[in-house]
């Protein structure tokens, strides 16, 4: 189980190595984001959780994904289909249904998407463990969770991603769900 948590300390030092050497070459990474409805936003659906606009919004989405990302490896043998699935149906859905001439960026997408699936997966599960790591995920995000995605006129935030996200994040958990149900059943 300790080796699980090294994952959790490779994608964050994947993340900051990426906004460290966008900082530091002429091109633009970030750029690589989702661009809605765009061919070349294509690209976007898995980056855009390792690309970030700055160094505040790399820091903040770090502490989040840090506390998420371990109580998700925490309690969940398959934590890496987990994040994979969140990253490309939320990834999907921002570029099926986000604004236009926008290019979305960073991690929040799959926080929210995280924060989605712990909090569902614990009242789907029914364990002990899992209801309460749903219970404190939704004391230490719940706040968070309702005015990510609430819309505000003029933001550069993209609301969108943090929606989707927890959309992403509560589908997963629900089919989850429906895989475990199906094999106890056998």
């Amino acid at each position: 189980m300790r080796k699980d948590f090294y994952f959790v300390g490779i994608f964050i030092l994947v993340i900051w190595l990426v906004y460290i050497v966008d900082a530091f070459i002429p091109y633009a990474i970030n750029s690589w984001g989702v661009q809605p409805r765009t061919v070349s936003g294509l690209i976007g659906i898995p980056l855009m959780p390792l690309l970030h606009g700055g160094f505040y919004h790399v820091f903040s989405n770090t502490i989040s994904l840090v506390i998420l990302m371990a109580l998700l490896v925490g309690s969940q043998r398959q934590h890496w289909p987990i994040v994979v699935a969140i990253v490309i149906v939320n990834g999907v859905l921002v570029w099926l249904m986000g604004r236009s001439d926008s290019n979305h960026v960073g991690a929040s997408g799959l926080i929210f998407g995280l924060i989605g699936f712990l909090i569902l997966n614990g009242f789907l599960a029914k364990k002990p463990l899992s209801i309460g790591i749903a219970l404190l995920v939704g004391f230490l995000f719940g706040g968070t969770l309702i005015s990510g995605v609430i819309p505000r006129i003029g933001s550069q935030v993209s609301w969108e991603g943090h929606l989707f996200g927890v959309i992403a994040g509560a589908a997963v958990a629900y089919f989850l769900a429906q895989k475990n149900k199906r094999i106890a059943w056998r």
